[in-house]
This record gives C-alpha cells, structure tokens and sequence, in this order.
C-alpha cells in the first residue's frame, strides 16, 4: 500500500521554478513566475478590465459592448491558447499553455468571466429596480383613480 502511494506522489508533477508539486490551483498560481513582463501585462489588462466595468454602469450602450468585447475574448481563448503554446519562447521562459488550457482559464478567461457576471449583476439589478418603479407607479396611479372616483 505504501508503494502505491509513494507512486501516486511521485506521479504529481514537480514544478522547476519553484520545487512545489502542484497538487491544486493555489500551488499551480503560486508555481507562476508573476514577474515576467507579460503577465504583468496580462494583470494591467484584467484591472482596465475591472475599471471599465465599473465606469460603465452609468453607460448602457457601452456596457454592452464592453460585455460583448470580454465574451468573444473569452471565447478565443482556446485559440489564443494554441498560438501560446507554439511560440511561447518568444515571450515567456517557460511553457504555461498545457494541452487542457488550464492555465489561460485560471489567469485569462476566470477574471474576464468573473467581469461579465458583475455586468450581469448589475443589469439584474436595474431591472428589478425598474420593475419595482413601474410596479410602485401603477400602484399610484390606481389610488389617485380610486381617489377620485370616490370624489365625483
């Protein structure tokens, strides 16, 4: 039993820059060399993300396309993921782009989908509130009605 074990241990991946073996997300992220320029690239792309989610709350129409421009980056990422993983030497010192696409979910598509929920909040929220007005409204209307059909 103890060889079998030892054998499933040794089957969990070692990662070379930091000696941890990756054995959930937490040491997968904390196997990434953040300080390469272009993931720091990537995490000033996902904070402009960020920012122009919340600038454009007040900005329906923009919004909205914003939403649609984070959905069609989201759904290239298996192709951006491909192209990754052919010319990753270019721009990385070590190959992050697996066959599974794990890691372009976990740093590039998780925080893009994580904005286009909060977009989603918030368009649930405004229609729920607008349906509260219209409902409140109506209900105004139909006592100053009832107001003055008693008055006549």
């Amino acid at each position: 039993m103890t060889e079998q074990k030892a054998e499933n241990i040794t089957s969990i991946p070692i990662d070379g820059f930091s000696n941890l073996r990756i054995t959930s997300i937490w040491t997968f992220l904390m196997s990434v060399q953040w300080s390469e320029p272009w993931l720091i690239g990537l995490l000033v792309f996902h904070a402009v993300c960020l920012c122009l989610t919340v600038v454009t709350c007040r900005y329906y129409r923009a919004q909205i396309l914003h939403f649609l421009l984070m959905v069609i980056l989201v759904y290239t990422a298996e192709y951006l993921n491909e192209l990754a993983a052919m010319n990753w030497k270019s721009f990385s010192n070590f190959q992050y782009f697996d066959s599974k696409g794990m890691f372009i979910s976990l740093v590039y598509s998780i925080p893009l989908l994580l904005n286009t929920v909060i977009i989603v909040m918030v368009w649930v929220y405004r229609t729920f509130s607008t349906m509260t007005e219209l409902k409140t409204l109506q209900l105004k209307r139909k006592a100053r009605r009832e107001k003055r059909e008693k008055n006549d």
